[in-house]
């Protein structure tokens, strides 16, 4: 969720389009060669060649140069990947855009990507590298994507590095904590969150409560969060806005401004593995002019349950 960007799923996708209708996984399609040499070990920046003056096939092409441990990433999960980005096309290629220059992996929601790089990352396990050629009907289509400088008609060919996988059921890990307080709100349910609202005037303040105590590391401001949330209205307790109910757990760096004040001042320093209640009050939140495309108006007091997933 953004603080100035609607609706609150607007992720910030490395070279990443969302799509309508993603196209039906398959891990082990568009097979073949990618043309392209990929050098040095998997979690360490790729030194990528991309052969000058010839064109890139016309198919999708992937090839893992390393298969990881762990769950198979399937539709709906959350990939946290090291990435490097390149466009090819008329025998030339150009970088995009680099993790490893960046200092910060990806967030990449499966089942929301462009069909290339959701067949690229289609059962992949944390510590897999894989090298994708995605044609552009693979990518952006015959219109391309002037923001992302991709033109009609360019290839794109990633390097990932995937650190993470995170399924779309994953929830809080830890010890249940009492809350004994009749002026907040209940939670119910181990994994999907329940609210519900007390009928009383909401707090003034930021309330922070941990209702799960995670023992994973604390999180550090800047850091790239992985979660999922529930977010909803304490003027009649209904769900405004969900990672559960969208089908993805949600990813953003915290404690640099690129979520409301509440959840920055909120978050950090919480320990992974902890399932957190805010009630986040409108200064703190969306402020005075609320945000109407959303429903949340200026006097809206903001009540969210926040499932600490990972960090990186």
């Amino acid at each position: 969720m953004r603080r100035r960007s609607a609706p609150f799923r607007s992720v910030v996708l490395p070279l990443v389009a969302v799509v309508a209708a993603p196209l039906a996984l398959s891990a082990c399609s568009g097979s073949g060669d990618v043309q392209v040499e990929v050098k040095g070990a998997a979690g360490t920046k790729p030194e990528v060649v991309i052969p000058k003056g010839d064109e890139p096939g016309k198919e999708l092409a992937l090839k893992a140069l390393a298969e990881g441990r762990g769950a198979q990433a399937r539709k709906g999960d959350m990939v946290i990947a090291d990435y490097v980005g390149y466009r090819w096309a008329k025998g030339s290629s150009k970088l995009l855009a680099s993790s490893y220059v960046d200092g910060k992996p990806g967030a990449f929601p499966t089942g929301q990507l462009i069909p290339g790089l959701d067949k690229a990352l289609a059962g992949r396990k944390a510590g897999a590298r894989v090298v994708a050629r995605i044609p552009p009907k693979d990518g952006y289509g015959e219109n391309g994507n002037p923001q992302q400088q991709v033109s009609a008609g360019d290839t794109l060919v990633y390097v990932l590095d995937v650190r993470a996988v995170y399924p779309k059921d994953a929830a809080a890990q830890g010890a249940p904590q009492p809350l004994d307080d009749s002026r907040l709100p209940k939670v119910a349910g181990a994994q999907v969150p329940q609210v519900s609202v007390p009928k009383v005037a909401p707090p003034r303040t930021l309330q922070v409560r941990t209702l799960v105590r995670g023992n994973g590391p604390a999180v550090q401001k800047g850091q790239l969060l992985a979660l999922q949330y529930a977010g909803v209205f304490w003027r009649n307790g209904q769900v405004f806005n969900s990672s559960w109910q969208v089908g993805n757990p949600y990813a953003t760096t915290i404690g640099t401004g690129q979520v409301i004040k509440g959840w920055d001042q909120a978050l950090v320093g919480q320990k992974v593995g902890s399932r957190m209640l805010l009630v986040v009050p409108p200064s703190l939140g969306y402020g005075a002019k609320g945000l109407p495309q959303a429903g949340i108006k200026g006097d809206d007091t903001l009540v969210f349950v926040v499932d600490l997933l990972g960090v990186h």
